[in-house]
């Protein structure tokens, strides 16, 4: 109960610090999203490449293990 209490309040504080009433922070938010998108899109696009290949792996040794069990 503590952990949703705290979330809340840690993104009441976040909000209030990107309104203009606030710290005006948004458009520093928004030049930090700019900028981080291509690098988060790099990591995920790297992290698919591998677990595409690691399926390849897998059906090619499940391939192999059925046509082991079918001798």
């Amino acid at each position: 109960m503590k952990a949703i209490i705290l979330g809340f309040i840690v993104i009441a504080v976040a909000v209030l610090a990107v309104l203009p009433a606030g710290l005006d922070w948004g458009g520093d938010v928004m030049a930090f999203l700019r900028g981080s998108l291509p690098v988060f899109a790099l990591a995920i696009s790297l992290i698919l490449f591998f677990v595409g290949i690691a399926d390849i792996k897998d059906r090619a040794a499940a391939k192999k293990e059925n046509a082991r069990k079918g001798d």
